[in-house]
C-alpha cells in the first residue's frame, strides 16, 4: 500500500510550516525523509494521521483520502511518554487491537506481538517503568503493530535512545519492513540513519522537498546545494556510523 501527499501545506496561524509538498511512500518500501529540526518533517508526519489539520491538499492511501480509512499508525520520538505508565505493556498493546476478539484471543496477540519486537511475552505484565529506553520503543512498534497497519510512520524513533541501542532497533525496524512488506516513512535527522534503513530519501528544507530518489544517489552524489551541506556537516560522511546487515 502506498501513500502520497498531494501539494499537502500546513499554517499555523501567520506561519506557514509547509508548502504543497508533495511526495509517494512507494508501495513495499521505506522513504526516508530527511532535514534539520524545524524543517516540517515532524508536521508532515502529522498530517499524514490526521493530528495536524491540512490547510490545502491531500493525504492519500492506495487512493483513497488517509482520513476515510485505517492502515496508518504512527510510532513516536519519546518511548517514554508514548505508553500510558499506569497501564501494563500488554494492555496497551491490547488496546490498539482492531475489532471484538476474546480476552484469550487478545492476549495470544500480544504474545505474538511482543515475539515479533524480540520481546519476551512473559514481560506483557510490566508496566513501563520497569523497561528500557529500547525495549519501550519496542513496545511502542508493537503497539502500533497492533493496529494491522499497511503504512508505518517512525518520527525520529532513535533520537532519543542511547548510541548502543540504535543499532538494534534499527535493524528491527529493517526486519519487520521485510517481513510484514509494509509501506514505511522514516525520518530522522540523521543521515547515517537514514542511510541505513530506507530505499528512497527525500530531504526537506523549511516545509519544501528540495530532493528525493534513490537512497544512494541522493546521499552519495546529492544535487541540492542543502543536501550538499548536510553531508558536508556530518563528520567521517555517512558511510561509517552504521553498516547494513544482510
Amino acid at each position: 500500500m502506498s501513500m502520497r501527499f498531494e501539494q499537502v501545506s500546513v499554517r499555523f496561524g501567520r506561519t506557514q510550516v509547509l508548502h504543497e509538498v508533495s511526495l509517494e511512500v512507494p508501495d513495499g518500501s521505506i522513504m526516508g525523509l530527511v532535514g534539520e529540526s524545524g524543517s516540517g518533517k515532524s508536521t508532515l508526519a502529522r498530517a499524514a494521521v490526521g493530528l495536524v489539520p491540512v490547510s490545502t491538499g491531500r493525504v492519500l492511501v492506495d487512493g483513497v483520502p488517509a482520513g476515510r480509512r485505517s492502515g496508518v499508525q504512527m510510532v513516536f520520538q519519546d518511548p517514554y511518554s508514548s505508553l500510558d505508565p499506569r497501564m501494563s505493556i500488554g494492555e496497551s498493546i491490547a488496546e490498539a487491537i482492531p475489532g471484538r476478539t476474546s480476552k484469550s484471543e487478545r492476549a495470544g496477540e500480544v504474545a505474538r506481538l511482543l515475539r515479533l519486537v524480540h520481546l519476551d511475552p512473559g514481560r506483557a505484565g510490566q508496566r513501563p517503568g520497569s523497561l528500557s529506553g529500547g525495549q519501550r520503543q519496542r513496545v511502542a512498534l508493537a503497539r502500533a503493530l497492533a493496529g494491522r497497519p499497511q503504512v508505518l510512520i517512525a518520527d525520529e524513533i532513535t533520537s532519543a535512545l542511547d548510541v548502543s541501542v540504535q543499532g538494534a532497533v534499527l535493524n528491527l525496524v529493517r526486519e519487520m519492513q521485510r517481513e510484514l512488506g509494509l509501506s514505511m516513512l522514516f525520518i530522522s535527522h540523521n543521515l547515517a540513519v537514514v542511510r541505513y534503513v530506507a530505499d528512497t530519501v527525500a530531504v526537506m528544507s523549511h516545509g519544501h522537498i528540495v530532493e528525493h530518489g534513490p537512497a544512494a544517489d541522493v546521499l552519495e552524489n546529492p544535487s541540492h546545494r542543502y543536501t550538499q551541506e548536510l553531508l558536508a556537516a556530518v563528520p567521517g560522511g555517512t558511510s561509517n556510523t552504521l553498516t547494513k546487515e544482510t
